[in-house]
């Protein structure tokens, strides 16, 4: 038994908070803070730079969460939103984010934020976004599950090629988009069982898990690749029992050679000039 990661994603949460969440993420905190924003995100800010120690006593160089949110619910708004609120928001949670960045510079550990429906950090552009307000923290890092992005309709395959250089944490989860005449991407405020878009097991979904492995072993990724299971149909059971060695069966040992070195006949400049005629 290995540990391969520490996860803040609930205190990260809690880090911001629109007031419009407060209830619903109360239950996050400890009982003696709720109903008190305040205490309850420096009691997050805390944890989440114990974290960054409890990382490095374990050997671990990286430490997942979530940024937060303090905009979501504007995500798609009416009435339009006020002209600076997005910039204003950014400049916040950059305020609030780079003191707990800067921990987990000391501490030698990188910061993965889960790109996620629901947090700030969505997308490719709102990671963007962030970075500016962190001065490009080197430690503003990410945690990649393509699964997010089959929900949002946007190209998982081609993230990688936009921030592979910033991927350090890997979450092997799938999902799948099945727009219907009556509902799409937002879901009918249905169950998960009942949404167009759903998670699904390794390999029951859309993710193309082959297309994704050779992604990250062309950009020679070398940190884990770690299960997360959730489905709207399948028994936990049954996707851990699975999990593992869907994964294993989709990990790449990266050559040290190419293919055809057999027929390598050397430098040769006379030669080669010969060849070109010259």
């Amino acid at each position: 038994m290995q540990i391969t990661e520490l996860s803040t994603h609930l205190q990260g949460q809690l880090v911001a908070v629109n007031p419009a969440y407060d209830i619903m993420f109360d239950g996050f905190a400890p009982e003696s803070l709720r109903g008190n924003p305040s205490g309850r995100q420096e009691w997050a800010v805390q944890q989440v730079k114990f974290a960054a120690l409890a990382s490095r006593n374990l050997g671990l160089n990286a430490c997942a969460t979530f940024s937060g949110a303090l905009m979501w619910q504007n995500v798609y708004p009416w009435p339009q939103r006020p002209a600076g609120l997005v910039e204003l928001g950014f400049r916040e949670l950059g305020k609030r984010w780079k003191p707990i960045l800067d921990v987990y510079e000391d501490a030698g550990v990188d910061l993965c934020y889960e790109v996620h429906a629901g947090e700030d950090l969505h997308d490719g552009i709102t990671y963007e976004m962030f970075l500016k307000e962190v001065n490009d923290h080197p430690r503003a890092c990410l945690l990649y599950d393509p699964s997010h992005f089959i929900l949002q309709c946007l190209d998982y395959l081609t993230y990688i090629d936009h921030y592979h250089g910033r991927i350090k944490m890997f979450h092997v989860k799938d999902a799948e988009f099945n727009p219907t005449g009556k509902q799409g991407v937002y879901g009918g405020y249905q169950s998960w069982l009942n949404r167009a878009g759903r998670f699904r097991s390794p390999g029951d979904g859309q993710v193309d898990f082959g297309a994704v492995f050779s992604k990250l072993a062309t950009y020679d990724y070398s940190g884990w690749a770690v299960l997360e299971w959730e489905c709207a149909i399948k028994h936990p059971m049954e996707g851990a029992a699975e999990g593992a060695p869907f994964i294993q069966q989709h990990i790449i040992q990266v050559t040290d050679k190419a293919f055809d070195d057999f027929a390598d006949s050397g430098a040769d400049e006379a030669a080669n000039r010969k060849i070109l005629g010259i």
